[in-house]
């Protein structure tokens, strides 16, 4: 990848990318936000990231009648929440499977170019706070994601826009028989997409000159 051209952001509706994860009902996994490879995502920890997010945004906009704006603009944030997290597993796997693994020295660097472009460390986590709803203490781990993304589509010889990456997405969400409680949104498998969110899964960043940011 030209790590000069665009930084991937990997936001909640990666899922909608793979056609194999399912809903499951909530009386099967009591207490579980999702299921993935067998291991539970909690409520209480959906609730914990969510809670990461608005004390975040609520350090960053002091002003009450703003904090609600921001509030009411960011209502999905529970499910975009919940969606991030299934991503971070799946992604990881989908990663593992092909033997790519990124080291802190890598994500560091692409922080440091990120922090260039964005003015600063603290303008870079504003960034990703107000755009990404991605709380400063979890920025890394975002990176992370966005490197394995690179690295997975160049190793599969093609980009994240193309079936052989999402094939891959694919490949692994039905490795870890992904369960999504319906509580928090249900997916229509022929169309692959949730049926209460029409995002994108992956985003640009762009410069206030309207360049993407380079990663």
């Amino acid at each position: 990848m030209h790590r000069r051209r665009t930084a991937l952001v990997l936001t909640a509706a990666i899922a909608a990318a793979a056609p194999l994860l399912t809903a499951c009902g909530s009386d099967a996994h009591p207490g579980a936000a999702a299921v993935v490879g067998g291991q539970r995502i909690t409520v209480a920890q959906l609730e914990s990231r969510v809670d990461e997010v608005r004390r975040a945004q609520r350090a960053a906009v002091p002003d009450e009648t703003q904090y609600q704006q921001v509030v009411s603009s960011t209502s999905t944030l529970t499910r975009d929440t919940l969606h991030s997290m299934v991503l971070d597993r799946v992604l990881h796997r989908a990663a593992k499977d092909a033997g790519i693994t990124v080291t802190r020295k890598e994500i560091q660097q692409m922080r440091s170019e990120l922090e260039r472009q964005a003015g600063g460390g603290k303008g870079l986590e504003t960034a990703w706070l107000q755009k990404y709803g991605i709380a400063p203490a979890r920025l890394d781990d975002n990176l992370r994601l966005q490197l394995e993304a690179q690295k997975l589509a160049a190793r599969l010889g093609t980009d994240t826009s193309r079936p052989a990456f999402w094939k891959a997405l694919s490949t692994a969400s039905e490795e870890l028989h992904v369960d999504l409680n319906p509580r928090y949104g249900s997916w229509d498998v022929q169309k692959s997409s949730r049926v209460d969110a029409g995002t994108p899964w992956v985003r640009e960043v762009t410069t206030a000159g309207g360049e993407p940011v380079t990663a």
